[in-house]
């Protein structure tokens, strides 16, 4: 009878949410831009609270900076690039890879974004 407690705690901790904690880190980074070229790059993400982060991308010859959080397995991060600012939205996967999509202030469509945990 004593295992169960230490399996229902088990469970429990494999069902809560990650905190951005388990997030942050350096990145590959694979995309398509809105005309839907291709992009590579690296991304580094800062934790700065229990579920808050930054974010700066070093993709070609353009850098970027965000800010960042998590909520569960949605990771969202708002940028500016240049003189213009744009929203990314991701899906934390099981492997640590963010799979997302992204778009920029003014712009029609949207881009897609992979980062994969270095």
């Amino acid at each position: 009878m004593r295992r169960l407690p230490a399996v229902a705690f088990i469970v429990l901790c494999l069902a809560a949410p990650a905190s951005a904690q388990s997030i942050g880190g350096m990145y590959s980074v694979e995309g398509t831009n809105l005309d839907g070229s291709n992009y590579s790059g690296t991304a580094e993400i800062k934790l700065t609270s229990d579920t808050t982060c930054t974010i700066h991308w070093v993709t070609g010859g353009t850098t970027s900076e965000g800010i960042c959080s998590r909520n569960g397995n949605a990771f969202a991060a708002a940028y500016v690039l240049g003189d213009v600012f744009g929203l990314v939205v991701y899906k934390v996967g099981a492997d640590g890879s963010l799979d997302g999509l992204w778009t920029i202030a003014g712009k029609d469509g949207s881009g897609t974004e992979v980062l994969t945990p270095q």
